[in-house]
C-alpha cells in the first residue's frame, strides 16, 4: 500500500508539471473568437515551442530581441504556444495568441488579438490577480494599444521600463500595480517577436 501511494504521489508530481508547462489557451475558443474578430467563420488552431522552431539559438535570438531572459516554468523552450488562425469563408483575417507573465500577485495571461501583418486589434486579459484588474481590463487602457506593432515595441526595455515614441503616451492605469504594467508591456513585446519568429506575421 505504501508503494503505491508513493506511485500516486509522484504521478500527480508529473501530471501537475505537465500542465504547468503549458501555453496560453483560450478558456471558450468559440466565444472568445467570435468577439475578438467580429464577423470571423471559423478558425484553425496550431501549436508551436521555440524548441521545434529552432531551439536555443531561437531562444537567444528571442532574447536579445526582448531585452531580457527567459525564466521560469513558461517560459522554457518546450512550452507549447497557441495560435489561432482566424478566417472570414476561407480568407485569413488575423490571429489571436496569448502568453503567460508573472505578475505581482500571480500569474497574468495576455491575448492579443492581431491582423495579418502583426497590428495589434484588441489587448485581451483572460487572467490577472490584481484589485486593479478592472482598470487593466478597461477600454480606457487596452484601446490605447490599437494600431501598434512590434516597430512601436522594438526599442522598450523590460529592465529598465523606460518607455519611448507611442509607448510613451501608455500611463499604467493603477499606480500601486508598476510590475503588472511592465508586465503586460513586456507580455505584448514577447508576444508579437514570437508571432515574427514563429513565422506567422512580418
Amino acid at each position: 500500500m505504501k508503494r503505491i501511494g508513493i506511485l500516486i504521489l509522484l504521478l500527480v508530481i508529473y501530471t501537475t508539471g505537465i500542465y504547468a508547462a503549458t501555453g496560453c489557451d483560450l478558456n471558450e475558443p468559440d466565444r472568445d473568437v467570435k468577439r475578438l474578430f467580429p464577423g470571423s467563420t471559423g478558425f484553425k488552431t496550431s501549436y508551436v515551442s521555440i524548441q521545434q522552431k529552432g531551439g536555443k539559438a531561437l531562444q537567444t535570438k528571442i532574447e536579445q530581441r526582448l531585452g531580457d531572459k527567459f525564466t521560469g516554468m513558461y517560459e522554457t523552450m518546450d512550452v507549447p504556444y497557441t495560435v489561432y488562425e482566424i478566417y472570414k469563408d476561407k480568407q485569413g483575417i488575423g490571429y489571436i495568441h496569448g502568453v503567460n507573465q508573472k505578475g505581482q500577485y500571480g500569474g497574468i495571461q495576455v491575448f492579443l488579438a492581431l491582423d495579418p501583418k502583426g497590428v495589434i486589434k484588441t489587448l485581451y486579459y483572460q487572467k490577472m490577480t490584481n484589485q486593479s484588474a478592472k482598470a487593466f481590463r478597461s477600454d480606457t487602457f487596452t484601446n490605447q494599444f490599437k494600431g501598434l506593432s512590434m516597430k512601436d515595441f522594438a526599442a522598450y526595455s523590460p529592465v529598465t521600463g523606460k518607455q519611448d515614441g507611442a509607448l510613451a503616451k501608455i500611463k499604467n492605469p493603477a499606480p500601486k500595480a508598476v510590475q503588472d504594467f511592465r508586465a503586460t508591456l513586456r507580455g505584448i513585446k514577447k508576444n508579437l517577436i514570437l508571432m515574427q519568429e514563429f513565422g506567422y506575421t512580418k
